[in-house]
């Protein structure tokens, strides 16, 4: 029930028809007895600016999940950023502070290592590699980072990309060594598939199957199939691996850490979800 008193979280994003969010946040403040309400709103990209703007006038806008296409031109509207943020290049929640200022933070990297973590691989320490240099890519290299690796290796097909995103790592994480170029698995003990290859049939594997160690483990971003095709060569080879939603799941706990209400486990809200 909506209600005067009801706090509103905006989806912002084009076109809304795949939205998920709303059918995990809203069952669980229902459950919770949480006043509040995740509502999609679909905004052209030309409107944006000026909308985002308008949207926190309102006094009972709490705070605003974003996606695409809007992630990186939010980055520009906001008073203040978090460093996984800046990392990343991108932002995808947004909350008013108690002076009025827009804060925003990137939660996509964040719920790739909370889910890794929770598998039991420590990530402090680490050498990671990552396939994909692009929007997903970069947030979960901000949050290795921020996690604690000590070898960030990054493959993207387009070496700016790749190279753009080594200069901020290491320009927030100075004492972090960061390598590109090469998508060798060959040592690492994080690996992860951060292309959207595995999206579609007959894709090629992102990375050389034969040069992963059992003993490494494998991170997947695509979601639309639960066991891809490089994750079923990955389990054949023995490898721990985290599947795409995981990272989706897993974050979502933290956005409610962000918006300061209480806050869950990945499990409790998969149980239940209510996507069908």
């Amino acid at each position: 029930m909506i209600t005067g008193t009801t706090k509103l979280i905006a989806h912002l994003g084009y076109p809304t028809e795949s939205f998920k969010a709303p059918l995990i946040y809203n069952p669980y403040f229902e459950k919770n007895g949480i006043d509040a309400v995740v509502v999609p709103m679909g905004c052209r990209p030309e409107d944006y600016s000026a909308f985002l703007k308008l949207l926190f006038r309102l006094s009972n806008m709490h705070g605003a999940l974003i996606t695409m296409p809007h992630k990186i031109s939010t980055m520009a509207l906001l008073d203040e950023t978090s460093t996984s943020a800046k990392v990343a290049g991108s932002c995808n929640a947004v909350r008013l502070g108690s002076d009025g200022r827009l804060i925003g933070d990137m939660f996509d990297g964040e719920g790739f290592v909370r889910g890794v973590l929770r598998k039991g691989k420590k990530v402090e320490g680490a050498h990671a590699l990552i396939a994909g240099a692009g929007g997903v890519g970069s947030a979960i290299a901000a949050s290795l980072a921020q996690a604690g690796v000590d070898h960030l290796a990054i493959f993207d097909a387009n070496q700016t990309t790749a190279t753009a995103l080594q200069d901020r790592l290491k320009k927030y994480y100075p004492q972090l060594e960061v390598t590109v170029g090469s998508a060798d698995p060959a040592g690492f003990d994080i690996v992860v598939n951060a292309t959207p290859l595995g999206m579609r049939r007959g894709d090629p594997l992102p990375i050389d199957i034969d040069r992963i160690s059992p003993s490494t483990f494998v991170g997947e971003v695509v979601m639309t199939k639960e066991i891809t095709p490089f994750l079923e060569a990955v389990r054949a080879r023995g490898c721990a691996f985290q599947v795409g939603t995981d990272m989706l799941f897993e974050q979502i706990p933290a956005y409610l850490e962000f918006f300061e209400f209480p806050t869950t486990t990945a499990d409790n809200l998969r149980a239940i979800a209510k996507l069908g």
